[in-house]
């Protein structure tokens, strides 16, 4: 069903993670400067490296898992590509980002020669290996973004990419880089693509409707969901005539999606547990939520405890604050662990709560009544 995983002795929240090709490693940053590695040993998980580079909190992860190298970026407005030596040790190569404010998310790109950083300057890096001077240049697409960039996710042609942003606006842009790459032909979300074009655009909703937390390309690129601080959900189809269908939900608001199979969704956020939508023609449904943990039922409150909920809380109500699921904070990153966008086994999920949980799709499939991933 679901196994937890904690490492270390420390509970801090965990930002963001990402595992790497045969996931017998994860890189996480325990909401600080330093990313932790990792490795799995027979049952046990075994930090092997701390990578201290950034001097602010780190944004964003990602660990590209064929040529094995992993980008970061953080609030001091750097991003890095570390790259492993025979020793095991990584080493960093500089990127010119360029922006003076955070960088907020980055994502490598399908193909691995390029990726893409979100930053508060409002604007996204495209950046490219230049052999001359090993070192990694960008190239910025500005217009129109009027806002912090907040995530980002490329289609798997590697030449689109998508950008949610906090001026409530999702956008597919094309980060065709010419000095890289061959002329790409046209695709069902447009033909003109130079690098910056703009593609396709959609509001969260005509009054605004809260920021946009995480993007998602589905496995054939064909379509885009989103999510945003108003707890809604939206998909957008470009072939049918780029369409949106935006669906608010009860929850408090997701902060990640992904695709797991062409049409069903897979959300989380602030409720602490992950939920299954599916996207069948013109209508978004509720499928199930895939934790069904039972609370504990905890004995009688005796005299002891409420002195000491009086003590520490100063308040004398009974009720403790432990909730019906396995994340006990909010979920801020889901991952694919087995499988890809077209066909996922397992995911992982991490939180405020420093839990990091890998799910079992087949057997939630099984256990779980009504349960059946299309």
């Amino acid at each position: 069903m679901s196994q937890t995983l904690t490492f270390g002795d420390s509970c801090a929240p965990i930002t963001c993670h990402a595992w790497n090709k045969d996931r017998t490693q994860i890189a996480f940053s325990p909401n600080n400067n330093e990313v932790h590695i990792y490795q799995k040993e027979g049952n046990e998980w075994k930090q092997t490296n701390n990578l201290v580079e950034h001097d602010l909190r780190v944004m964003g992860i990602d660990w590209a898992p064929n040529t094995n190298r992993i980008v970061t970026c953080s609030v001091d407005r750097n991003a890095y590509v570390w790259t492993q030596g025979d020793d095991g040790k990584w080493t960093t190569t500089l990127v010119l980002l360029r922006i003076n404010r955070a960088a907020t998310c980055v994502k490598w790109s399908p193909a691995e020669n390029k990726f893409a950083v979100g930053s508060g300057a409002r604007l996204i890096s495209i950046c490219y290996f230049e052999k001359e001077n090993n070192w990694w240049v960008s190239k910025h697409i500005k217009k129109p973004i009027r806002s912090t960039v907040t995530t980002l996710d490329w289609h798997p042609n590697n030449i689109l990419l998508v950008a949610g942003s906090a001026d409530f606006k999702v956008r597919v842009f094309s980060a065709y880089i010419k000095d890289i790459e061959d002329q790409p032909g046209p695709n069902v979300w447009g033909s003109k693509l130079p690098l910056g074009q703009l593609l396709a655009e959609f509001p969260n909703s005509p009054s605004g409707g809260g920021w946009v937390h995480s993007v998602s390309f589905s496995a054939d690129g064909n379509k885009v969901a989103w999510v945003g601080h108003d707890s809604s959900i939206s998909i957008a189809d470009a072939t049918q005539g780029k369409s949106m269908i935006k669906v608010k939900t009860e929850y408090l608001p997701f902060l990640g999606c992904n695709w797991i199979s062409n049409n069903s969704l897979l959300v989380a956020g602030h409720s602490c547990i992950p939920l299954l939508y599916c996207h069948d023609g013109d209508e978004l449904r509720f499928v199930a939520k895939l934790d069904n943990t039972q609370r504990k039922e905890s004995g009688g409150l005796s005299a002891m405890k409420k002195f000491q909920s009086l003590d520490r809380q100063a308040r004398i109500e009974t009720s403790d604050t432990y909730l019906d699921s396995i994340h006990q904070n909010a979920i801020t990153c889901i991952s694919l662990y087995k499988g890809t966008k077209a066909n996922a086994k397992k995911f992982s999920t991490s939180g405020l709560d420093g839990q990091l949980v890998i799910w079992d799709l087949d057997s939630l499939e099984r256990s779980i009544e009504g349960l059946k991933i299309v």
